[in-house]
């Protein structure tokens, strides 16, 4: 991985365009375990706002409001990156802001760090604000700062309803699948393939298995007029010794994402009977990550679907909105660029989607609920 290059940068302007503000968000590099640049940039601009309450925990700051508003809005982003691929700096092209980050997710930051920085400033929102840049987001779950505050300082993720600056194509992309990942372990007895009668083959004990997997038919589910679609496939196989010799060890690893219908345990059981071991074969639990409902019947999720224009659909895939939903916080995935450039070296989000959800967030926060 290339190492980060921060040695010099300007000061963040919070009220910049926030095309600009991301802009300089790209150009301070920030893979994951190397977001101290960014978390003190942050923290710094954050520190020039008076009458807030301003928290930092490793690399990951918190801001809150006191207007002594009726509902709090939480603004959450992570600052973390994939490894860096020849992407940074930031390249402006047309109406098109290319760089690591750019759409996974400091377009949505730099939308949330600028709304909480106009409204703590103006005092006209109609909520209070807390807004979290959080970091080790891309990494486990032992790295995420998020995590740690839900498992450290639960207090300082409250309020009624919480937008994460997902790229989401700037609609709402509501609630998440959960997501299960096992391995299925195999055991025989190694010989060599021209004597296969004197051993027994790990690899073809798992043929039934890999079969239902196969087979499986997942169901689609509508939730509050957000259709999630569930799955259940194979991601990886493993029983390799030589390529004269019979596995005596295999392994299928398998991955269940299920709708936010079914609880954890729901969805564990599910499983189990879906897969229906035979003898000999042993279920190993590696990573659980629960579901989100979408949250979009909540009374304060109803102004920013009216502000989006009701546009709203299922998040794929598993976010941070599922630590809230566990804390009974509604939560949506709200921000610019297109999801499918995440992660890649051509990494691009179209400006006007970054002022786009820039005008939303100004419409849905300074309104009246």
């Amino acid at each position: 991985m290339t190492t980060p290059n921060n040695t010099q940068h300007d000061s963040l302007d919070l009220f910049a365009d926030p095309v600009d503000l991301t802009a300089a968000l790209i150009d301070i590099e920030s893979p994951s375990h190397h977001e101290e640049a960014i978390a003190d940039a942050i923290h710094a601009a954050l520190a020039g706002i008076g009458g807030i309450e301003l928290i930092r925990t490793g690399n990951t700051v918190v801001a809150r409001t006191h207007l002594g508003k009726p509902k709090r809005v939480v603004l959450a982003g992570h600052i973390d990156t994939v490894p860096l691929a020849d992407n940074t700096p930031h390249r402006l092209e047309g109406d098109t802001l290319h760089g690591c980050g750019s759409v996974d997710m400091k377009s949505g930051l730099a939308c949330y760090l600028g709304a909480f920085a106009r409204f703590a400033t103006s005092g006209d929102c109609a909520f209070d604000l807390t807004f979290i840049a959080y970091e080790g987001e891309e990494v486990a779950t032992e790295y995420n700062g998020l995590y740690h505050l839900e498992r450290d300082r639960p207090e300082l993720l409250a309020g009624d309803i919480a937008l994460l600056g997902e790229p989401s194509g700037a609609v709402i992309e509501a609630g998440c699948q959960g997501s299960i990942r096992v391995f299925v372990d195999a055991h025989g007895t190694r010989a060599h393939s021209a004597r296969s009668w004197l051993g027994d083959n790990a690899a073809h004990r798992l043929a039934g298995v890999l079969g239902r997997v196969a087979a499986y038919e997942p169901r689609t589910v509508t939730i509050a007029g957000c259709e999630y679609r569930e799955g259940l496939n194979v991601v990886g196989m493993e029983g390799f010794v030589a390529t004269n010799t019979i596995p005596d060890e295999a392994r299928l690893t398998i991955n269940f994402r299920y709708a936010p219908d079914r609880s954890v345990e729901e969805a564990k059981r599910h499983l189990v009977d879906a897969l229906a071991l035979e003898d000999g074969l042993e279920l190993v639990w590696d990573d659980v990550a629960p579901a989100a409902l979408p949250g979009l019947d909540n009374p304060v999720a109803a102004g920013l679907v009216e502000a989006v224009g009701g546009q709203f659909r299922a998040k794929f895939g598993w976010t941070d909105v599922a630590r809230f939903s566990t804390l009974g916080i509604p939560a949506v995935n709200f921000g610019p660029g297109d999801p499918g450039f995440a992660h890649k070296k051509d990494e691009q989000c179209p400006v006007d989607q970054i002022r786009t959800v820039r005008r939303i967030l100004d419409a849905y926060l300074a309104a009246e609920q």
